[in-house]
């Protein structure tokens, strides 16, 4: 565990760095590849946001550790959600932004980090992200 000297830092960092060590765990990836676990999370969550309604998003972001809801937040717009896209829109859209090739392809990355993510999130908040997302893109998302 990290030690900030404040509990509520050393809490989050921990659980973060346990999230994205449950991403690299899946891909056999080493520490030294955190950056590439990081634009991973990154990469999913901001697609995952934008595609959700303000409400479903911000209902989402809430149950995130501190830090990773930081990340979650960072850059967004609400007033330009959601973004209508359909699953391959989606895809490319997390291609582009996670500049790493990956064994299984984007989908499995995405597939991947949203099995870490669901261990940090509640059940009846995961059925209903599950619930909201269009039936393309529910197939990716862990039941």
């Amino acid at each position: 565990m990290v030690a900030t000297g404040f509990p509520a830092f050393d809490t989050t960092v921990d659980k973060t760095n346990r999230l994205l060590k449950e991403i690299e765990d899946a891909y056999g990836w080493p520490k030294e590849r955190r950056k590439q676990s990081y634009a991973a999370l990154r990469a999913v969550l901001h697609q995952l946001r934008d595609r959700l309604t303000v409400d479903e998003a911000v209902q989402f972001g809430a149950q995130l550790p501190m830090l990773v809801r930081g990340v979650y937040y960072e850059g967004w717009r609400p007033a330009e959600t959601p973004v209508k896209m359909h699953s391959e829109e989606f895809f490319q859209r997390i291609r582009h932004d996670f500049p790493y090739s990956v064994q299984g392809g984007t989908e499995q990355l995405v597939h991947t980090v949203l099995e870490a993510l669901q261990r940090h999130i509640s059940a009846g908040e995961w059925d209903d992200l599950r619930g909201r997302m269009p039936a393309d893109l529910v197939t990716v998302i862990p039941a």
